[in-house]
Protein backbone atom coordinates (compact mmCIF):
# COMPACT_ATOMS: atom_id res chain seq x y z
CA UNK A 1 0.00 0.00 0.00
CA UNK A 2 2.76 2.44 1.35
CA UNK A 3 4.98 1.80 -2.27
CA UNK A 4 1.59 2.43 -4.66
CA UNK A 5 1.00 6.13 -2.72
CA UNK A 6 4.71 6.83 -2.73
CA UNK A 7 4.23 6.32 -6.77
CA UNK A 8 1.17 8.18 -6.81
CA UNK A 9 2.99 11.37 -5.10
CA UNK A 10 5.89 11.46 -7.40
CA UNK A 11 3.77 11.21 -10.23
CA UNK A 12 1.64 14.28 -8.48
CA UNK A 13 5.04 15.93 -8.45
CA UNK A 14 5.54 16.22 -12.08
CA UNK A 15 3.26 18.60 -13.08
CA UNK A 16 4.39 21.10 -10.02
CA UNK A 17 7.70 20.60 -11.91
CA UNK A 18 6.22 21.98 -15.20
CA UNK A 19 3.77 24.05 -13.76
CA UNK A 20 6.95 25.95 -12.38
CA UNK A 21 8.97 25.96 -15.57
CA UNK A 22 6.56 27.25 -18.08
CA UNK A 23 5.22 30.92 -17.52
CA UNK A 24 2.01 30.34 -19.85
CA UNK A 25 -1.22 30.63 -17.55
CA UNK A 26 -2.76 28.47 -19.80
CA UNK A 27 -0.13 25.84 -18.78
CA UNK A 28 -0.21 26.32 -15.70
CA UNK A 29 -3.80 25.84 -14.87
CA UNK A 30 -3.75 22.54 -16.98
CA UNK A 31 -0.58 21.62 -14.76
CA UNK A 32 -3.15 21.93 -11.71
CA UNK A 33 -5.84 20.29 -13.46
CA UNK A 34 -3.71 17.24 -13.94
CA UNK A 35 -2.70 17.64 -9.65
CA UNK A 36 -6.76 18.00 -8.77
CA UNK A 37 -7.30 14.64 -11.13
CA UNK A 38 -4.08 12.93 -9.40
CA UNK A 39 -4.77 13.78 -5.62
CA UNK A 40 -8.92 12.59 -6.51
CA UNK A 41 -7.50 9.08 -7.59
CA UNK A 42 -5.54 8.63 -5.04
CA UNK A 43 -8.27 10.02 -2.39
CA UNK A 44 -9.87 7.02 -3.98
CA UNK A 45 -7.17 4.13 -3.67
CA UNK A 46 -7.35 5.16 -0.20
CA UNK A 47 -11.15 4.93 0.36
CA UNK A 48 -10.86 1.37 -1.04
CA UNK A 49 -7.88 -0.02 0.95
CA UNK A 50 -9.72 1.60 3.79
CA UNK A 51 -12.91 0.54 2.90
CA UNK A 52 -14.15 3.65 3.70
CA UNK A 53 -17.08 4.48 1.37
CA UNK A 54 -17.73 8.47 2.82
CA UNK A 55 -13.86 9.55 1.12
CA UNK A 56 -14.25 8.06 -1.92
CA UNK A 57 -17.63 9.84 -2.47
CA UNK A 58 -15.36 13.03 -1.58
CA UNK A 59 -12.75 11.76 -4.48
CA UNK A 60 -15.84 11.48 -7.20
CA UNK A 61 -17.05 15.25 -6.72
CA UNK A 62 -13.15 16.04 -6.55
CA UNK A 63 -12.90 14.04 -10.14
CA UNK A 64 -15.98 15.29 -11.51
CA UNK A 65 -16.53 18.93 -10.43
CA UNK A 66 -13.12 20.19 -9.91
CA UNK A 67 -11.37 20.25 -12.92
CA UNK A 68 -14.86 22.15 -14.43
CA UNK A 69 -14.29 24.98 -12.38
CA UNK A 70 -10.45 25.38 -12.84
CA UNK A 71 -10.42 24.90 -16.72
CA UNK A 72 -13.47 27.48 -16.68
CA UNK A 73 -11.07 29.88 -14.64
CA UNK A 74 -8.08 29.33 -17.49
CA UNK A 75 -9.83 30.33 -20.40
CA UNK A 76 -11.69 33.45 -18.89
CA UNK A 77 -8.29 34.31 -17.43
CA UNK A 78 -6.48 33.59 -21.04
CA UNK A 79 -9.83 35.89 -22.63
CA UNK A 80 -9.07 38.30 -19.99
CA UNK A 81 -5.47 38.55 -21.71
CA UNK A 82 -6.31 38.50 -24.90
CA UNK A 83 -8.32 42.10 -24.37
Amino acid sequence: MNLILIAMILALLIPLYEAWQDEDIWQKMLAFASIASKTSVMILVVSVLRRDWMIGVVGVIILSVGNAGLMLLAHVIKRMNEA
